[in-house]
């Protein structure tokens, strides 16, 4: 019971997190130590799920799509989506300089802890490091170009796809690549009042994208592991300047529904963010906000035993085993 209360907690961590445009539930799954344990099972849906049914019935399913971990996980997301989550979209609005301190401080710390990871460091490492600082910065870009797709329906599910993807990989924001394809405010409203066909289409967007994604992170996980965290502490670097306390607007464009849609930003220190915006920086608490957001990462880094190695091969021995016997 322990670890489905943990495991819901954790999903609804990482629905909050991905209400934030800047943050990835990803990252808060790569904190938590759930991460490459939640990739692998996602991978495992698929017609192979199917065989196993058939053979072991329903409790062999059970136990090969790791649904005593997935579900709870999923729970914590789904109620983090009707309740925190709204939380969150509240203080984007009424204190967005603090919540960005606090994640910025969670994401950068996040960073730290995966960065060290590697038990021998590899001097190419830096190429993937590089990858996904670059991929990072390029990708809200390129977003607009889905607009251009044509049909409602076709951008809608692309757009599914794309955010889905963003949400396994940490540092890369699926809300913030919504907000730069112009449907964040559509998504969320259609969250929030159950747009059933609206959430239909998209949905089949996100489960394309789960299949798909899932199985190429599986696979680089598997045969690149420590290059592959260093690709992923790229894209977590890259998120960083999204979450900068102190910017301003350099460029927008408008959206379909009449949104602002920022496309670039100034970043400012705080004094030059008093002067220019006439706010106030609240720097000493933002900055308290940043230790705040570090200081847990690493706490919880510290009581997670080994949280980013590879999730162990038993399942699938237990599963290979199971189908060399059904076949013998």
């Amino acid at each position: 019971m322990k670890r489905y209360l943990g495991l819901v907690c954790k999903g609804a961590g990482m629905g909050a997190a991905d209400a934030v445009p800047g943050v990835s539930g990803g990252t808060i799954a790569f904190i938590t130590g759930i991460y490459e344990e939640l990739i692998q099972t996602i991978e495992r849906f698929g017609p192979g799920a199917v065989g196993i049914w058939k053979r072991e019935g329903s409790a062999g399913l059970v136990d090969y799509l790791n649904l005593r971990f997935l579900l709870p996980l999923l729970a914590g997301i789904g109620l983090s989506l009707v309740s925190v989550a709204h939380l969150v979209v509240w203080l984007m609005e009424a204190q967005p300089r603090l919540l960005d301190g606090f994640f910025f401080g969670l994401v950068g710390a996040s960073a730290l802890v995966v960065w060290r990871r590697p038990a021998t460091w590899r001097w190419w490492y830096l190429l993937p490091l590089a990858v996904g600082l670059v991929l990072a910065q390029a990708l809200p870009a390129l977003m607009p170009l889905v607009s251009q797709l044509g049909s409602p329906q076709l951008v809608l599910a692309v757009a599914g796809f794309i955010a889905i993807s963003a949400l396994l990989l940490p540092g890369v924001s699926g809300s913030l690549l919504l907000l730069t394809m112009g449907l964040y405010g559509t998504v969320m409203e259609g969250i929030r009042h159950f747009d059933a066909g609206l959430l239909a289409i998209f949905g089949l967007g996100c489960l394309a994208g789960l299949v798909v994604f899932s199985r190429l992170l599986s696979w680089l996980l598997r045969h690149g592991h420590d290059a592959t965290m260093q690709l992923l502490v790229g894209f977590i670097v890259g998120s960083l300047p999204t979450l900068w306390p102190w910017q301003q607007m350099a460029s927008y464009r408008m959206g379909a529904d009449g949104r602002t849609i920022p496309l670039g930003y100034h970043h400012l220190t705080p004094g030059e963010y008093t002067v220019v915006t006439g706010e106030p920086s609240q720097w000493p608490v933002v900055l308290l906000l940043m230790l705040v957001g570090a200081v847990l990462v690493l706490s919880v880094d510290r009581l997670n035993s080994g949280p980013h190695t590879p999730v162990k091969d038993e399942r699938d021995s237990v599963v290979k085993n199971k189908e060399d016997g059904s076949n013998a």
